[in-house]
């Protein structure tokens, strides 16, 4: 389904759209242009035309996807307004949007969860490929919650077609998709097939393979501030441990290289669906694997030592500081969509995931820690038919997940978690003001047989919206809400070190249910050729759950706990695009995009981890069979820092990019050149835990072709 920019987020729930309803644009991205300064968007869209409760959307694909393609979904988005990501290391980063990452960001694959750990810790990689995706949908603001008290801060949808989402009118259908970079010296290719069995029918087959080596970084691997710490560490034990010292000393100078960060991943996909009229049935299962190196911080080693006296000898030690992952996820899905006729419900659409999840922490060559997920999700959904200006859509979910860990560091005991939600959305003008509500009862349930531990929690969730669109097609509105969100069984549970993460973590057994109460405001249409899509936003807290260092330390680890007080967020995020000329073929747009967050307890200081004022600017000329780019990107420094948390430095990325389709009049084809980071400037991202020691990339050329045939 096609939006007009003056609705840029008419949707509710990101499973796509009818088959009778798409184009074939719409629901492939090697067909469509991803033009932005094109004032059509593709949101995936369900029951209600006029979402203003959801304040924030954003859509990657095409080009724009083509460009910003990573291994991992948080530096995928990054550059989008409001998303930063949590950088742990090349081979896990999850998005985070505006400031929330974790159990705050709910990551979805054709409107289901992810079902992986990737909420419960910054070093566990989100299992899913970015490779493979058709497009990207994030979204933000209070209607998200329809998706679950983990959206509070929003959701990442990325849209793939391993259940076929149409009838296919051609023998065959193939997308590929082809890159290399020097970074990283990466190499990656995925390819699809969907092919049609009689009328009714259409299967489909799809894999992908991404390999890096260790990345390639600008400066020292340790900040300024790190290294000034070890260089000093070095000169106190150099009269009486000589040799402790320069192994210091060459751990603050290592540069160049970042070590331990090489990936490798591969996915295998298979599905089928079955379509009658404008219903339609279908399966698939799927393999996601990847292992990849977890950077250590400099140092460590020798801290280790210390704890290790004597006995730890140094082969033993270095095998103690190399961590690497290990992470398959086996994967089955079905989605349904069944017609109901002209009555009170237009469609039924079910949906439903089931995960068995294994990520492995190996330190050195022997096994660390062993966790194990087995998780279930299911979602079924009500389409109303629209009666004069009233339509919505009301729903249920139910979610399982089955957690176990084994190991030394197993530092979150055997927990099951269950979750069953109704909710709801409706809207309704009232002459030119548009009315949209919406509200979610969840209920959780979060037990640990091993500890004889079991907690049930009642959350309630609402949110109201007001909008008026002029004439002119420009939509402006407020929104308020109240969010309720259960505290997870990692929350609750942890207390052992983590060795990833190179933390002992601690939870709280006693933990409250979190609420916010919020309010948005937002404008967003045509303000003459400017295409504008705005958000402020201020939350207030209750019960709000972080994670702080304490300033202690276990097991020679930095003790990190989960504690709870009151809390307040305010952000302000947007994108202009302006069209500076158009003349037919040729084509020059202006492009600024922006984000500011500001979150604070209630003693006034500062919460970890929140992303600085960030912006983007670029030019982009466009014809027939070319689209040149030269983007600034700068992120402020970020001084407004919590006990114990180190600031970060501002950084400004220079990149520039050449997309080229050689097939006139074609867009099946398209190669592109580019350079990131051209002046190989250093930057390290305020939202990671590893910042200090593990900074973004260098100067990094790439090459990349994606095909639709």
């Amino acid at each position: 389904m096609a939006l007009p920019a003056a609705a840029f987020a008419q949707a509710t729930e990101q499973e796509p759209a009818p088959a009778a309803t798409r184009d074939r644009a719409s629901e492939d991205d090697f067909h469509t242009s991803g033009d932005r300064s094109d004032p059509t968007i593709v949101v995936s869209a369900v029951g209600v035309t006029q979402l203003d409760v959801l304040a924030g959307t954003s859509v990657m694909q095409g080009v724009e996807l083509q460009r910003s393609l990573d291994g991992q979904l948080g530096e995928t988005l990054a550059k989008l307004p409001g998303v930063s990501a949590t950088s742990f290391s090349p081979g896990a980063s999850r998005p985070v949007l505006r400031g929330f990452s974790g159990e705050r960001v709910k990551v979805l694959v054709d409107g289901i969860g992810a079902i992986d750990v990737s909420n419960t810790s910054a070093d566990h990689a989100v299992s899913i490929d970015p490779l493979t995706a058709e497009r990207i949908e994030v979204l933000r603001g209070p209607a998200v919650m329809l998706y679950g008290s983990q959206a509070i801060g929003g959701a990442v949808n990325v849209i793939d077609k391993r259940i076929p989402l149409r009838r296919l009118e051609e023998p065959f259908h193939l997308d590929a998709r082809l890159g290399a970079n020097t970074a990283a010296n990466m190499a990656e290719g995925g390819l699809s097939v969907d092919v049609p069995a009689g009328e009714y029918f259409v299967f489909h087959a799809d894999g992908s393979y991404r390999r890096t080596e260790d990345l390639e970084i600008p400066g020292f691997v340790a900040s300024d501030r790190l290294r000034a710490e070890l260089l000093a560490e070095a000169d106190a034990d150099q009269a009486d441990e000589p040799e402790e010292a320069a192994e210091l000393r060459e751990a603050a100078n290592l540069r160049g290289v970042l070590p331990n960060s090489a990936t490798e991943t591969w996915s295998a996909n298979a599905g089928a669906a079955f379509f009658a009229g404008e219903s339609n049935l279908g399966a698939a299962i799927g393999l996601y694997d990847t292992s990849y190196g977890v950077p250590t911080r400099p140092g460590a080693g020798h801290a280790h030592g210390e704890e290790g006296g004597d006995d730890a000898g140094g082969e033993e030690e270095e095998g103690e500081e190399i961590v690497t992952i290990g992470l398959r996820q086996y994967r089955a899905d079905m989605r349904g969509e069944l017609a109901l006729g002209g009555g009170f419900f237009s469609q039924l659409r079910t949906r439903f995931g089931f995960s068995d999840y294994t990520h492995t922490e190996f330190e050195g060559k022997e096994v660390g820690t062993s966790f194990d997920v087995k998780g279930f999700e299911a979602r079924a959904e009500l389409i109303q038919n629209q009666r004069g200006t009233w339509n919505g859509v009301i729903g249920t979910q139910y979610y399982f997940r089955d957690f176990s860990a084994e190991g030394a560091e197993a530092y979150i005991p055997p927990n099951l978690t269950s979750q069953l939600a109704v909710f709801g959305l409706q809207e309704v003008a009232v002459g030119p003001v548009h009315l949209e509500f919406a509200g979610r009862y969840e209920g959780t349930e979060v037990e640990s047989q091993q500890l004889g531990f079991m907690r049930s929690f009642d959350s309630w969730s609402g949110a109201v919206s007001l909008a008026h669109e002029t004439a002119s097609g420009f939509r402006f509105g407020v929104t308020g809400s109240r969010v309720e969100r259960a505290p997870s069984a990692e929350e609750l549970l942890s207390n052992g070190p983590h060795i990833a993460t190179q933390a002992f973590e601690i939870g709280d057994l006693d933990l409250d249910i979190e609420s916010a109460v919020g309010v948005e405001a937002f404008l967003r249409g045509r303000i003459g050729l400017a295409s504008v899509n705005v958000a402020v936003y201020q939350n207030w807290f209750s019960n709000y759950i972080y994670l702080e260092e304490t300033g202690l330390e276990e097991d020679g680890l930095p003790v990190f706990q989960y504690l709870q007080d009151d809390a307040e967020y305010f952000g302000v995020e947007g994108e202009i695009s302006l069209p500076l000329i158009d003349s037919g073929p040729f084509s020059i747009l202006a492009d600024l995009r922006g984000d500011y967050v500001r979150a604070k307890l209630d003693d006034g200081s500062a919460l970890p981890r929140i992303p600085p004022l960030s912006l983007l600017g670029a030019l982009e000329a466009k014809t027939e069979r070319f689209d040149v780019r030269a983007e600034v990107q700068w992120s402020d420094s970020q001084t407004r820092v919590a006990a114990f948390e180190t600031p970060t430095d501002s950084f400004t990325f220079v990149n520039a990019s050449v997309a080229w389709k050689p097939i006139r009049g074609d867009d099946n084809l398209t190669l592109m050149v580019q350079a990131d980071n051209i002046f190989d400037a250093e930057g390290r991202r305020h939202a990671s835990f590893t910042k200090d020691f593990v900074p973004l990339a260098g100067r990094n050329f790439r090459i990349s072709a994606k095909a639709s045939f």
